[in-house]
């Protein structure tokens, strides 16, 4: 190995007592704030009101964290979860499967929005803002954590984690950095949502474009992740499930473009204004 990067930043920003404050935590509080103010004035040029936005956002970020942390449960040897079921909240032991948040925040959105008379499709779309932003801070938790990792390698840009507190399976050996992979293809995806929102006339096709993107990227990551096992096809179990999201999207894609929708009006509304379209 001619090179590496090496990496020892330990995963426990504090310890005060038995409370341990990491900086994966850190970055899901610091990508939910980010992502809020950077889908808030999408949302109001679509004529959602910030009250709106905030009578939707906590249903959603408790079924998000909820939904991605059992779908990553259901994935692993259940026997550790079963003989200690506390695990199965145990975050901090690394484990978010963020196929599981999509799926319960589009639910639960579709419910809140139902129930608040908020139109969903323009919420999903200003929801593909938030949700890709606030990933991208994720995915430099993840690179702390040491819990998305390749294949060991002898590629310059292979990372070394020496820190003990990290999750690597070895502290001196040189891995793929999958999960700075992943927050390349974030940040590319950001471009192209921001690119476009303006430029959609039609509701949900912003969301279905992140929904796309999202499922493409995990399916060509995952190749370079090493630490999930082949479950069928010669694929992983998020190669499967991106194939199946991206189906799904091209559906609700074809869907919204033969809805007959008039086509929206990117006007910034008051944020105290009130929305009565139905979904």
């Amino acid at each position: 190995m001619l090179a590496a990067i090496v990496l020892n930043i330990d995963p426990i920003l504090l310890q005060l007592g038995p409370l341990a404050i990491r900086w994966y935590g850190l970055m899901y509080v610091v990508g939910i704030i980010v992502g809020v103010q950077a889908a808030l004035p999408y949302a109001r040029s679509l004529g959602i009101t910030d009250d709106q936005v905030w009578s939707v956002l906590g249903p959603c970020i408790v079924a998000g964290l909820v939904g991605g942390r059992l779908y990553y449960v259901v994935q692993q040897p259940l026997g550790p979860f079963i003989a200690q079921p506390w695990r199965i909240i145990a975050t901090w032991e690394g484990g978010m499967a963020f196929y599981g948040a999509i799926g319960a925040v589009f639910l639960t959105l579709w419910y809140m929005c139902r129930r608040e008379k908020i139109p969903f499709w323009r919420m999903l779309d200003a929801a593909a803002i938030f949700a890709a932003v606030g990933q991208a801070f994720g995915r430099i938790g993840n690179i702390i954590n040491g819990d998305i990792l390749g294949a060991p390698t002898s590629l310059p840009w292979g990372v070394i984690y020496v820190n003990g507190n990290s999750f690597a399976p070895s502290h001196s050996i040189a891995y793929q950095p999958a999960a700075a992979y992943e927050l390349i293809c974030d940040l590319i995806l950001i471009a192209v949502l921001f690119t476009l929102r303006h430029r959609l006339k039609t509701s949900g096709l912003l969301a279905t474009i992140y929904f796309i993107g999202y499922a493409l990227t995990q399916f060509l990551v995952f190749f370079l992740r090493d630490s999930e096992p082949v479950v069928g096809f010669g694929l992983k179990q998020a190669q499967l499930t991106s194939i199946v999201v991206f189906l799904i999207a091209l559906a609700i894609g074809t869907y919204r473009l033969r809805s007959g929708e008039t086509p929206v009006e990117h006007v910034p509304a008051p944020a105290t204004s009130s929305m009565s379209e139905s979904t």
